[in-house]
């Protein structure tokens, strides 16, 4: 037993408490939307921007979860008060906020229960798994599926459906142990990882898709904000797998890598190191920002063993 609670409907139950209804919606369909903070010693960041996401992407999905943005942080932040006590010394939590759309309804029974399902529960951050990234940067392997067309599904909504990046990163993984997928848009272009957003710098600029074919993640705004006050030149615009590839440097941005330097892309090891002095004056900002130093964080667990990117 974690010790750890969680929010299910209204009530903060013991963990392995919080369950679902076997035919939830979630369950069921993937229907619903959820959206991913993180802690820094304890203390939520940005999770104002992280509700407000949340609320386009039910908003994208027409759920109506029956609470608001303010009813929402306010259950975020008691949860985070009542799990700080069992918060693992020197970590942090990752804090997931999700609804879906409820119960489903067979025809001519009363569903197991009625409305939403809204869940919030806070879980050690992966710096085990994810340590070693810090140290010797993420492989970064372009795989053949591609990102799924805005058409069909918006990239800018965050839904509990990932499979299309979940089985991207195991084509990637049965090739590359530990590699991380960063799948192509529609157009052949370079977009995002699973959960993670990308940029690149050449020439000293520094460079991500835009928001067109991607989920603009908090973190991703928080890097663009830097290179602002750093004097860094940015550009929102389309990067080809080439321009990846004649990179200087790059780097991941997630909510729980922060930013994290990319060494290689399909094999070929990017020529700026690990990190790169670009990547590196955007971690040091990005830790000065938050009030510690991450990246330290997760070296504290460099070992020799095998890396994960999660999924």
């Amino acid at each position: 037993m974690s010790g750890r609670v969680a929010y299910l409907n209204g009530a903060y139950l013991p963990e392995e408490e919080a369950v679902l209804p076997i035919r939830d919606a979630g369950v069921v369909y993937g229907d619903g939307v959820f959206d991913t903070a993180r802690t820094f010693e304890g203390r939520l960041f940005r999770m104002e921007e992280h509700v407000e996401r949340l609320f386009e992407s039910l908003a994208y999905a027409r759920i109506n979860c029956g609470m608001s943005p303010e009813e929402i942080l306010a259950a975020t932040y008691e949860l985070v008060e009542r799990n700080e006590a069992v918060r693992r010394k020197g970590e942090d939590n990752w804090v997931t906020v999700r609804v879906t759309s409820g119960s489903q309804v067979l025809d001519g029974e009363e569903p197991l229960r009625r409305g939403p399902s809204v869940m919030i529960d806070s879980i050690p951050l992966p710096l085990r798994a994810r340590a070693n990234y810090f140290r010797d940067g993420v492989a970064a392997v372009v795989p053949a599926r591609r990102r799924i067309a805005p058409d069909a599904l918006s990239p800018n909504a965050k839904t509990n459906n990932y499979i299309n990046m979940m089985i991207a990163q195991r084509e990637v993984t049965a090739v590359s142990p530990g590699a991380w997928a960063l799948m192509c848009d529609p157009l052949g272009d370079l977009a995002e990882g699973p959960g993670s957003n990308l940029f690149v710098v050449k020439n000293g600029v520094v460079i991500t898709p835009p928001k067109t074919y991607i989920l603009a993640g908090v973190s991703r705004a928080v890097v663009i904000e830097l290179c602002a006050d750093l004097g860094l030149e940015l550009r929102q615009e389309p990067v080809s797998v080439h321009a990846g590839m004649a990179a200087d440097e790059a780097f991941f941005t997630s909510t729980s890598l922060c930013a994290c330097p990319v060494v290689s892309l399909n094999g070929h090891v990017l020529p700026g190191g690990v990190p790169g002095p670009v990547t590196a004056r955007i971690m040091a900002a990005f830790s000065d920002l938050v009030g510690m130093d991450y990246v330290a964080q997760y070296l504290q667990f460099a070992s020799n063993g095998p890396v994960s990117a999660g999924l």
